[in-house]
């Protein structure tokens, strides 16, 4: 789990830098009893930047890790401008 975690936050953060016109990237890492919770928000612009060649299933991929491992990932517009990622990854004993 603590290398799906790592992979999330690491493949986000790359998709920031590559597509979003940002200042500013926030990672939240909240842990509970049986689950943490991976947030990732991005200040971004309402119009991302084009994709780069070659570039395309790093949303899929993170949403097919993040399920590896019984967790779930959604990934959302922010009203205000910007992108969120929310994983919830299971703590298992």
């Amino acid at each position: 789990m603590d290398l799906t975690a790592f992979r999330i936050v690491q493949e986000t953060l790359t998709n920031v830098t590559k597509h979003a016109a940002v200042k500013e990237a926030r990672v939240l890492l909240s842990y509970f009893k049986d689950t943490v919770r991976i947030t990732i928000d991005d200040d971004g612009s309402e119009a991302p930047a084009p994709p780069a060649p070659g570039s395309g299933f790093g949303v899929i991929g993170t949403r097919e890790r993040a399920s590896s491992v019984g967790g779930r990932l959604q990934t959302y517009r922010r009203p205000e401008g910007g992108f969120t990622v929310a994983a919830e990854l299971p703590l298992h004993p």
